[in-house]
């Protein structure tokens, strides 16, 4: 079994809800404009089979000066791309910063979502419910949590 037959076999089936491709191009105008959007920061990575740069609204967790991206419906297209691609360019109000992107391992990523993200969002009036219903995870079942969802800690490139 190849390593990408493996990992879809125990990945369990994550669907993008229906209004995610709607937000999108609203959240990259939006962004590209300087409209402050939380977290959310323009992600452009080469596509790995194109090699087109391609850019996406992607919430960016920065605590104590180091950084996630986290997938909440799995294996979604930029989630291959960064993997194939390992490097991207972080866009905020018109200063990029280009970065590599080191992929977090099964028992990583649930230490991310139970020591970082859980409680970065208890941190925030309203965080946890708004992960549970704008991104379908309980950050109370960590283990869970990590099932399937991709995290990529992100380092300034060289």
């Amino acid at each position: 079994m190849t390593d990408r037959t493996h990992r879809a076999a125990r990945t369990p089936a994550l669907h993008v809800p229906w209004y995610v491709p709607l937000f999108g191009p609203v959240a990259r105008f939006l962004l590209r404009a300087g409209v402050p959007l939380g977290f959310n920061r323009l992600v452009t990575i080469r596509g790995r089979k194109s090699g087109v740069d391609r850019t996406t609204p992607i919430a960016v967790i920065e605590i104590s000066g180091r950084r996630w991206i986290w997938a909440p419906w799995g294996e979604v297209q930029w989630v291959r791309n960064l993997r194939a691609a390992g490097r991207a360019t972080i866009e905020m109000r018109g200063r990029q910063e280009a970065v590599t992107a080191t992929e977090l391992d099964p028992e990583e990523r649930i230490r991310f979502f139970r020591d970082v993200l859980g409680p970065f969002a208890r941190s925030m009036r309203g965080g946890v419910t708004f992960i549970r219903l704008a991104d379908g995870v309980d950050l109370n079942r960590p283990l869970e949590a990590a099932e399937g969802r991709p995290v990529f800690e992100l380092h300034p490139a060289p």
